[in-house]
């Protein structure tokens, strides 16, 4: 069975999920070569809609995600990847996951976790994240 990169353009989302705590970390996109990078690897290589090339996570922070099992869903359109992320956090924001804020029922967000590192001390200033 193939990945249908076809139904959205050449891009499938891949939901990033810390295999240890059941935890998602992010979500990011990739294209065929992303994910043929990030099986011969087994780090997590997206494709970056912004800079329309392949990004390494953890090329800039040292953040890295080891890749236990990547699974497919029914409609063979979207992926989730089991990791075991290395270092304090995913997020370029210096949270554990990327999904540290929560909606309340008021239409209010608020910031639901603490960060885990400080991003100032991780990326060099103009580093894309």
């Amino acid at each position: 069975m193939g990945i249908a990169f076809e139904k959205s353009g050449g891009l499938v989302p891949a939901i990033i999920q810390d295999s240890r705590t059941g935890e998602v970390l992010m979500l990011g996109f990739m294209n065929a070569e992303a994910l043929a990078e990030t099986q011969r690897t087994r780090e997590v290589v997206f494709f970056s809609r912004s800079r329309n090339r392949l990004w390494k996570k953890g090329e800039s922070s040292g953040h890295v995600l080891r890749v236990l099992e990547i699974r497919i869903d029914c409609d063979a359109d979207a992926l989730l990847l089991r990791v075991v992320p290395l270092g304090p956090g995913v997020c370029h924001e210096g949270y554990r996951s990327c999904f540290f804020r929560q909606l309340e029922g008021s239409g209010c967000v608020r910031t639901a976790a603490k960060q885990s590192f400080d991003p100032a001390k991780v990326y060099a200033p103009g580093t894309p994240r």
